[in-house]
């Protein structure tokens, strides 16, 4: 299928109605369309149809007299993609509409195409009673679930209504320089030659922010391992664990890579990168190739070091732990679909369980960094206070940073926080004997 937007609907069911991760999807289709042109809209489509689905898809229960959900999840999709791009993305209703009925013959529905053209029609006469209706409610109104609207409400009551602003803005892209291969300035200058708009970061080190979303594996050097992509708030990984040459590190949850890449690029240091799902260490080998850099790779369990540890401890200890993934929904606005209120205890269970399981293997005076790219306070400082209150022997150094602010023990950045992703660190020394 060559038309982007009869795609970009099936893609978004997939999504949106099949549970399947934005991500995967969207690397798995835009292959089929050879112009970049068509790429670059599907990734765009899919990207906001999925952030703006709870309010559009919301809007069809009024615009529609019997659903299509479930008897015709393309055309469903196809029609909240069709509001996105008059109402998000700011194309011209006339465009808008015709693409969006030769997309439903596309799709091999012809006999939907009058629907299409009518319900997007009505959508234009009744805009404002719609919006308003849309707007009334919480959930509509931020595309966010509700659950997700209170738990913000009730963890950051200050700033709850400037982060989900924040998650359904586009975050630029940003880069990490390999040290080892290249200079941040002299990438800057390969980048501009380009024509690529891009700057430093203001004090992350080794960070690039690129003005406007492009092809990354397009851009000079990248084949090169001169950069990777990293947003800003996981480059401040390698800071916080403070790694140094000859020391022994773990990064427990290694997927998919960038991480123990940067720390590999910041020092010479024996990391093993450990990932419970064997398929997923793949993409770590990938990405260690890709920038010349070396580490030993096992599949296992971080919580049940007996399977796979050796008994040789490590001087720094890297959790990244699996989270509800809340403080990055602006890059994969697919978390507001997915994730569930019920997830929550689970995840926060798993996250206690992986500290537990790890502090032994940490050496005296040594430092484990704990992070989550969550919001939510139940996976973050609750997890670390927990972990604190039962470990003598652990010690917590709260970070000053130029973004963020203190929770407990650890720091948290919330999204848009300098232009940054949402995530939270806690810095844990062990006390020597």
């Amino acid at each position: 299928m060559s038309d982007a937007r009869a795609l970009a609907a099936q893609a978004l069911a997939e999504v949106a109605l099949g549970g399947a991760s934005l991500r995967e999807v969207g690397e798995r289709v835009a292959p089929r369309l050879p112009d970049p042109r068509d790429r670059a809209l599907l990734t765009a489509l899919l990207a906001e149809g999925a952030r703006w689905w709870l309010r559009y898809d919301r809007a069809l229960d009024r615009l529609l007299e019997q659903p299509l959900r479930t008897r015709e999840p393309a055309l469903h999709a196809l029609l909240v993609l069709g509001l996105v791009q008059l109402e998000v993305m700011g194309l011209a209703p006339y465009a808008a509409v015709a693409a969006s009925v030769e997309a439903a013959r596309a799709l091999k529905r012809p006999r939907f195409a009058g629907l299409v053209n009518a319900v997007l029609r009505r959508w234009q006469r009744e805009r404002a009673t719609h919006l308003a209706a849309l707007d009334a409610d919480a959930a509509t109104r931020h595309a966010h679930p509700a659950w997700l609207i209170d738990a913000l409400r009730a963890d950051w009551p200050a700033e709850a209504e400037r982060v989900l602003a924040a998650n359904n803005a586009a975050a630029p892209p940003m880069l990490r320089v390999n040290r080892r291969r290249a200079a941040r300035e002299g990438v800057i200058d390969a980048l501009r030659e380009a024509g690529v708009a891009v700057r430093p970061h203001a004090w992350l080190a080794d960070a690039l922010v690129l003005e406007a979303s492009t092809d990354v594996a397009r851009l000079p050097g990248f084949a090169q391992g001169t950069f990777a992509v990293q947003d800003g708030a996981a480059q401040l990984a390698a800071d916080l664990l403070d790694a140094h040459a000859g020391m022994r590190v773990l990064d427990a949850c290694a997927a998919p890579g960038g991480k123990a890449c940067h720390l590999l690029e910041r020092a010479d240091v024996e990391l093993l990168a450990l990932e419970r799902e064997p398929a997923r260490l793949a993409r770590v080998r990938q990405n260690l190739e890709r920038l010349g850099l070396a580490a030993e790779l096992r599949a296992g369990d971080a919580g049940d070091p007996p399977a796979w540890w050796d008994g040789r401890p490590f001087e720094r200890i890297l959790i990244d732990a699996p989270c509800s993934a809340t403080g990055v929904i602006r890059r994969r606005p697919d978390v507001k679909l997915h994730r569930r209120a019920a997830d929550i205890p689970a995840l926060a269970a798993g996250q206690a369980r992986l500290l537990a399981a790890l502090w032994p293997l940490l050496a005296p005076g040594g430092r484990l960094l704990y992070a989550t790219c969550s919001l939510l306070r139940a996976e973050n400082r609750a997890v670390t206070d927990g972990f604190l209150a039962t470990h003598a022997d652990a010690c917590a150094v709260t970070p000053a940073l130029p973004a963020g602010r203190a929770d407990g023990p650890g720091w948290q950045l919330l999204p848009g926080d300098d232009g940054l992703d949402g995530m939270y660190y806690a810095v844990l020394d062990k006390r020597s004997a």
